[in-house]
């Protein structure tokens, strides 16, 4: 008897890859299915608990801030959509391994999405505020996760077994007839096992409905939570006191300069929010609590119908680097933050006021520079137009000359009086500076960073701001040269930047570098030692590199 072999060690090694490619495939359509259903379930607790968007949401908790850092100075704004990218292809890898892993033992495979949905699980109700029932949508992908692979990595083990001799190939012999009485059995075997063709159906269509629910669910729960009929219904009161239009004087005529007011769309944001809280503000309140002997609880309404004034002032973000572009100015319209808190009564004692985002935030800000004359808001509106969800609808706080990590509460819904040594809001727990004062900060705009201009008289323009001081001077050198005072703009108020501008008289051609400080109005000037943004904001002359041609 002669063992013969009709597999070749190439063929043998091929189909090896085949099949762990297959298995990983049905890996990613559990994770698809799994992900997917959890987006309907999400429609009744709300967007910000699917599974992805709370892991997420976690994950920027539990990630160091040096870390942190790096991401908003690597991709900006940008950071939110490169996070979620990250999470979903870690899924996606671990997903595939998932499904190779099952393909040798389904039940170990299938367990690894029930881990997944643990995962979700901890990551919702680790959120501030979070509900029993904010779990379900982990729970629901989980369950669905781990069912489907097990089902998929059953179905692949019996289409392999159906394409493969019952017995391994040492165990044919050679002779025909023999060959034919076992090849027999073998085929009425097979029959009853599913083909290639049934599980490529069968996970393709885990696929479509995965997608279909994903897609479908997040169009639903959007439409369900949509308060951009409620925003637009909105009817922002007149200022008690409208204050005259800003100067053209503020702002010179350079082309490539920033413009003084910063539009809406323009404006920066900077936060942890990966879906924006949306507050409908027939239902939003303020509760003013703490260290006050009269708490308030304030509707939409109420704060409407309070004397609102209108503040000119610039807000930037203490993640910006020299010369960088989270810096931007606008016209709010609020209640005054100091007459409610005068209003509630504030206790002896208290030292910090703390404001509450729907999300959970929480922001810091020292109490005797709210109420030391300062025009702090509750604002309901920027440049005209009720907020924006993106930057705090229905009501944010703005306290001038602060950083907005411990100014600027967006969807403000609490405000705890309260002090320092009883309570470390989220920032000051992850090392930050506790008070946040914005520092001094210029930077060059014009020419554009290695840009090529003609030899002769160049302009150069930019900005300048240290918030709630006011700008005094700026001074602009090139090549090392002795510092010249550059001509600054209009005075707008110690809480709004200033625009400045100079001739760099007959320059020559070559590579130069232009340099630039600013002095406050306390006569203080800009430090040329650099310093990270981390942790109390970045330190250091803005410099650029120019072409004279």
């Amino acid at each position: 008897m002669v063992s013969v072999s009709n597999e070749s060690p190439s063929r043998s090694v091929r189909d090896r890859i085949l099949r762990s490619a297959a298995a990983a495939v049905t890996g990613l359509a559990a994770a698809a299915a799994a992900v997917g259903v959890g987006e309907p379930v999400a429609v009744f607790t709300g967007p910000d608990t699917a599974p992805v968007y709370a892991v997420g949401s976690a994950a920027i908790d539990l990630t160091p801030t040096p870390l942190k850092e790096y991401a908003i100075r690597t991709f900006g704004t940008n950071d939110k959509p490169v996070l979620l990218s990250g999470i979903c292809l870690t899924m996606a890898l671990l997903a595939a391994l998932a499904g190779m892993l099952a393909h040798r033992r389904p039940l170990a495979g299938a367990a690894v999405f029930a881990a997944f949905g643990g995962v979700g699980i901890r990551a919702a109700l680790s959120r501030p505020g979070a509900a029993a029932l904010d779990a379900l949508p982990a729970v629901a992908a989980g369950t669905v996760g781990f069912t489907a692979m097990l089902l998929l990595a059953l179905l692949l083990r019996r289409s392999v077994r159906a394409t493969l001799p019952d017995g391994p190939p040492e165990q044919l012999t050679a002779s025909t007839a023999a060959g034919q009485q076992a090849e027999q059995p073998a085929r009425d075997r097979s029959s009853h096992r599913p083909s290639r063709r049934s599980v490529l159906a069968a996970t393709g269509g885990t696929v479509a409905v995965g997608a279909l629910a994903g897609f479908g669910g997040r169009a639903v729960s959007d439409r369900r939570h949509d308060i951009g009929a409620a925003r637009a219904s909105v009817r922002i009161p007149s200022p008690a006191e409208p204050p005259p239009p800003l100067s053209a004087a503020l702002h010179p005529a350079v082309p490539g300069l920033s413009p003084f007011t910063t539009a809406n769309a323009d404006f920066y944001r900077v936060d942890t929010a990966l879906t924006l809280p949306r507050i409908d503000p027939r239902q939003w309140s303020l509760r003013i609590h703490g260290m006050v002997d009269h708490p308030l609880l304030l509707t939409f309404d109420d704060l409407l119908r309070l004397p609102l004034e209108e503040l000119d002032h610039t807000l930037s973000c203490v993640s910006n680097e020299v010369g960088g572009p989270y810096v931007g100015t606008t016209r709010w319209l609020g209640a005054s933050l100091p007459a409610l808190l005068r209003r509630a009564g504030v206790r002896p004692g208290a030292d910090q006021l703390v404001g509450r985002s729907q999300d959970g935030m929480t922001i810091g800000t020292p109490l005797e520079s709210v109420l030391d004359g300062r025009r702090a808001l509750l604002a309901v509106a920027m440049n005209g137009e009720a907020l924006p969800v993106a930057h705090g609808f229905p009501c944010r706080t703005v306290v001038p000359g602060f950083y907005g990590y411990t100014s600027a509460t967006k969807w403000l819904v609490d405000l705890d009086v309260t002090t320092f040594a009883s309570y470390d809001p989220y920032w000051v727990r992850r090392g930050w500076d506790r008070r946040g004062e914005v520092r001094t900060a210029s930077r060059i705009e014009v020419p554009a960073p290695f840009a090529r201009v003609p030899a002769g008289d160049v302009t150069l323009a930019g900005t300048a701001w240290a918030t709630h001081r006011g700008i005094a001077a700026v001074e602009v050198r090139v090549d090392g040269s002795p510092w010249q005072a550059a001509q600054l703009a209009a005075d707008g108020g110690p809480d709004l930047w200033r625009q400045w501008t100079h001739t760099w008289s007959s320059a020559k051609p070559g590579t130069h570098r232009i340099e630039v400080r600013a002095t406050d109005t306390s006569g203080a000037v800009q430090t040329e030692a650099r310093a990270a943004p981390f942790p109390a904001g970045a330190t250091g002359w803005h410099s650029t590199v120019v072409t004279v041609t």
